[in-house]
């Protein structure tokens, strides 16, 4: 009887427990992630499968679905919006390049406010870019209608013949585009808007089931935004040489015809050479199209990359600022070398660091991969829901792949430098690199359940060392 009483008195000091601060504002203007939380419909009837319970649960996919729709990283993609944005969109006013990032950075501050008038209002709001985005690609898609022969076959049948290096940069520089680091953290945060009661089972359950639909829809949705924007510079630009594009730009009387050189050289793209070639080869209306598709996807990332960032502050450093100075602070250290490059650089600067960006993301990747599979793989963390043997295995493989294309690139990339001191330099950062992806990797694989490893038998005594204990984020 008395453990019976003991066991009540500790259920109700549970239930009477305050809101985890992940979901409450603070009283002094501070906000942690958002000022509320989505409640969830409750459905009495036995059933599988519920679209009130999916409607409420749409959002953080589509919201995780923005690294996906992105042509480069986060900052590169908001160059990207600045110049094809403005600097083709509005080119009859002559807004200048740093002109368009400055108005960029402008619009980024007032959209990251709109979550002040509801979670779910900021998540229509993402949609609505999303359907921006598919709307102007697919208008694209339509114009310049590829082979769709040719289309099926890369998409299911890939093969890349005569490839070298550069090609094997831009494979790189895709991994970074589309598996972004910070999108790890987003999305794990994004999923706390639910209110759930994550100490039922039954209920945790049910919500990853919904959240893996969502998430699905989303990211095909993405997929077929990409399949858009890859098919029409593939049947618009490849194989192209700048004197074509020349000679079809002036017979249009197309914009900035003087961007290609008169010579016999291959066409060399980007996002915003892709625009102009656009307006030339299928009339003003695809270029502007064009400037409205790259200003919604530089937006939609910026913010995403900006709540990003503003998870990781509070999740890592426990930091309770007001949102308007953790905004100012991330935009201002992100936004300074992109103006200075705009200022004292031409548009060619801009669109170069794209790839290099990407592929700098793709070298991030291990830092976000290794620790959520050694934390979800940990049963004395994760419980019934700790990752299984077949998910276990999987998820290595790809983390060791994804460092094993990472080494070949940096192997390569190093090879075109022809500077001693830069040989040395890639070499101790090389190395700083390994030990520390392979610090990780130990304690991921004592994880996984590779004891002999734990030479120390610190890990083996208590695996919940490797998690950093911080009783104000126990939910």
């Amino acid at each position: 009887m008395a453990q019976e009483k003991a066991d009540e008195s500790e259920a109700a000091q549970t239930q009477q427990q305050p809101p985890s601060p992940l979901a409450q504002s603070g009283a002094d203007g501070s906000s942690t992630y958002f000022n509320q939380q989505v409640p969830i419909p409750q459905d009495d009837r036995q059933v599988w499968f519920s679209f009130r319970k999916l409607w409420a649960f749409t959002g953080p996919g589509f919201l995780m679905s923005i690294a996906y729709l992105d042509p480069g990283n986060i900052e590169s993609d908001l160059q990207s919006g600045a110049k094809a944005g403005f600097k083709v969109y509005l080119s009859r006013i002559l807004i200048p390049l740093w002109g368009g990032v400055l108005i960029t950075i402008i619009d980024t501050f007032v959209f990251l406010f709109l979550d002040n008038y509801g979670l779910r209002k900021l998540e229509t709001f993402f949609g609505l870019l999303i359907t921006i985005m598919a709307v102007t690609f697919g208008y694209e898609y339509v114009m310049v209608r590829p082979d769709q022969g040719e289309l099926l076959k890369g998409m299911f049948v890939p093969r890349c013949q005569g490839c070298g290096p550069s090609q094997m940069e831009q494979a790189v520089g895709i991994v970074g585009a589309v598996i972004m680091p910070h999108n790890i953290y987003l999305h794990s945060a994004l999923v706390k808007s639910r209110q759930i009661d994550r100490s039922s089972a039954k209920e945790v359950k049910e919500a990853n089931k919904y959240f893996f639909i969502e998430s699905t829809i989303a990211l095909f949705v993405s997929f077929l935004i990409n399949v858009f924007v890859v098919a029409v510079f593939a049947e618009a630009f490849y194989g192209r040489t700048n004197m074509e594009v020349h000679d079809v730009c002036n017979a249009t009387h197309g914009l900035h015809a003087d961007l290609f050189p008169f010579n016999n050289e291959t066409l060399q793209v980007d996002i915003y050479k892709g625009g102009v070639v656009l307006g030339c080869f299928f009339g003003p209306a695809a270029l502007y199209i064009w400037a409205v598709g790259i200003l919604a996807a530089g937006q939609s990332s910026t913010m995403t990359g900006t709540y990003s960032g503003q998870f990781v502050m509070e999740g890592f450093l426990n930091l309770r600022w007001s949102r308007f100075s953790r905004v100012l602070l991330t935009r201002s250290i992100a936004i300074t070398p992109t103006l200075l490059v705009a200022i004292f650089q031409d548009v060619t600067h801009l669109t170069g660091m794209n790839d290099f960006l990407n592929v700098l993301q793709s070298m991030q990747l291990p830092f976000a991969l290794i620790p959520i599979l050694t934390f979800t793989s940990l049963s004395s963390l994760m419980s019934e829901f700790a990752n299984g043997l077949f998910w276990k295995i999987w998820g290595a493989v790809m983390v060791l792949l994804v460092c094993c294309i990472n080494m070949y690139f940096v192997v390569i990339y190093v090879a075109t430098l022809n500077n001693i001191w830069l040989y040395v330099l890639a070499a101790f950062l090389s190395i700083a690199y390994l030990v520390f992806v392979g610090y990780l990797a130990w304690l991921c694989l004592i994880a996984l359940g590779m004891s002999c490893l734990d030479v120390f038998g610190r890990v083996q005594n208590d695996t919940m060392v490797l998690i950093e204990q911080r009783p104000e984020f126990d939910t």
